[in-house]
Parts: C-alpha cells; sequence; structure tokens
C-alpha cells in the first residue's frame, strides 16, 4: 500500500538532541557477533513478531535508517541485535519524517525467540530511551507484513492559534495571526473524498504513479485555542497530510477558496501557496488493519 508522510496511514517520512544529552537515543551499536548472557542459545523457532510503538520524534532523524543519523529505525534494530545476539532488520507501516510523533507506529520482524511475547517487550523496553517505547509485542502470521497488510491509517495534526504555552509549542503548529476559521472548515470539508492528490504532495516521481486516495475522514476539531485536524485514508503520499494542513492554513489566511482546491485536485499542480505545515504538529494515531 502506497504511502509516505509522519502520525494519518497506509508511507511516511517526516531537531534533535545530541548523543548522550538528557533525553537523547544511545548511538547503534553492532552486536552481531556477540550473544548476551540472558539469551539462550537452544534453538528456537523462528517466528513473526509484531510491534506497536510510539515516540517523540524531536531527538530523531526520522524513522528510515541513514547513515550518520540518529535514525528510530537504528535504535530498535541496535537493541534487538542486544537481545537477540543478532541483527535483525525491522519493518514498518511507513516512514515517518525528522520531527513527527507516532502514538501507533507498527513494525515487524522475524526471530527465534523462546521466552514469550511479554519476556521479549520487557526486554527492548529495558535498553530504550524515554522518547521511544514499545507498546506492545505479540507473535502473528507469516503472512503479515506491517505496510502491505494495512488498510489505511490515522494521523492528526495540532493547531495553536495563539501565543502558545512553552508546553504546547512542542506539539503544535502554532498561528499567533488571526485566521478565518469557517474558511478553515470549509477547506477541511472540500478536500474529503477519493480525489487525485498529486497537488498535495511532495512527490518527484513519474506521472503515471498513481496518486489517488480515498480520504476517508478528514475532521477539524477546535476546543479554545487547540485545533486537532485528523485525516483518515487508505494510503497517504509523502508529506501529503502536512500539505492538507497547509491548504486548510491558506484558506484561513484567506488566499484558498473550495473552488481553488477544487481547481488544485483537478489539475495536479502544486500551487505556492499552499505550504508544507511543519512536522513537529504531526502524530501518526493508528495503523488499521483487517
Amino acid at each position: 500500500m502506497p504511502t509516505r508522510e509522519s502520525a494519518g496511514a497506509p508511507q511516511t517520512r517526516e531537531t534533535a538532541a545530541a548523543p548522550g544529552s538528557a533525553g537523547a537515543p544511545p548511538a547503534p551499536k553492532t552486536t552481531a557477533n556477540r550473544r548476551p548472557a540472558h539469551v539462550s542459545t537452544s534453538s528456537a523457532p523462528l517466528r513473526r513478531w509484531k510491534c506497536l510503538c510510539a515516540y517523540d520524534g524531536a531527538p530523531f532523524s526520522g524513522w528510515q535508517s541513514q547513515a550518520g543519523g540518529m535514525a528510530i529505525q537504528d535504535v530498535i534494530e541496535a537493541r534487538l541485535a542486544a537481545v537477540l545476539g543478532v541483527e535483525t532488520r525491522i519493518h514498518a507501516s511507513g516512514r515517518t519524517d525528522a520531527g513527527v510523533h507516532a502514538l501507533g507506529q507498527v513494525f515487524h520482524f522475524d526471530a527465534a525467540w523462546r521466552h514469550g511475547a511479554d519476556k521479549l517487550k520487557a526486554a527492548l523496553r529495558s535498553g530504550l530511551p524515554t522518547a521511544l517505547q514499545i507498546q506492545s509485542v505479540r507473535p502473528v502470521s507469516s503472512e503479515f507484513h506491517s505496510r502491505f497488510s494495512a488498510t489505511g491509517k490515522i494521523y492528526a495534526y495540532h493547531l495553536y492559534l495563539g501565543d502558545a504555552d512553552p508546553f504546547s509549542r512542542p506539539y503544535a503548529w502554532a498561528i499567533e495571526k488571526p485566521l478565518d476559521v469557517a474558511a478553515m472548515k470549509a477547506a477541511t470539508a472540500a478536500l474529503r473524498g477519493r480525489h487525485d492528490f498529486r497537488a498535495f504532495s511532495a512527490l518527484n516521481g513519474p506521472e503515471k504513479e498513481d496518486t489517488v486516495r480515498d480520504l476517508r475522514r478528514l475532521d477539524f476539531v477546535q476546543r479554545g485555542p487547540r485545533v486537532r485536524i485528523e485525516a483518515e485514508a487508505d494510503g497517504f503520499m509523502y508529506k501529503m497530510v502536512r500539505s492538507l494542513v497547509g491548504a486548510i492554513y491558506a484558506a484561513g489566511e484567506g488566499k484558498l477558496t473550495p473552488a481553488g482546491i477544487a481547481e488544485l485536485l483537478a489539475t495536479g499542480k502544486r500551487t505556492p501557496v499552499v505550504q508544507t505545515a511543519p512536522p513537529h504538529g504531526l502524530f501518526l494515531v493508528k495503523v488499521l488493519y483487517r
């Protein structure tokens, strides 16, 4: 299933604390030739394990492994190597960009582990930074795939309309100038449904790439100065959620109307009026499976 964004659905990529500082993830270590004392050398069947994790995206360079970066994938794989005694590759539902958070990212891996899911979860959690935690671990069928078995994703983007307090700013886009909330709600309604969202992505691929998505739900929920834009779709393209938020913001500025949104959907041509919203307001909430 195609998707590439950071926290809305079924692919994702979206500053960072210095290694060794409080809350910073440890530098990945290669432990392929070292078997920890607590790991039994007895043979165990190879099984597929599905994991649910949550993370604060600020200290990391995104999900995907990268040379010289502090990627979430690298941190988890380093911990797995320490626990299992062998290098183990993990496969996520999608890649979140640097600064994007997750409440419900899913990944899987194959491993021979004979001590049960609870002990595997405890072993993984004990060596991870506080900004990254494993929430659940369970064995699944070998046919399950974190990305390709997904039927959708839910993302949430947080805005703060006004002078945000220092505890809100790390997790919401603080906008201090006045915006037309009614126009923002109208833009939200205009974006819902099944459309070609090429104009609302940062794709650099060929024109023939499938850019049609079913945006099942796009909700604009306001409580005082706090706004939560929640998106659910069968898939999201690279930076699509942040571009949708950028379009809603442009509507609030008076720069984009529902008719203008319809034209963008029809032509597939991106406009400078629609900026990509900052990553720190975005959360991957949930990955959907049958």
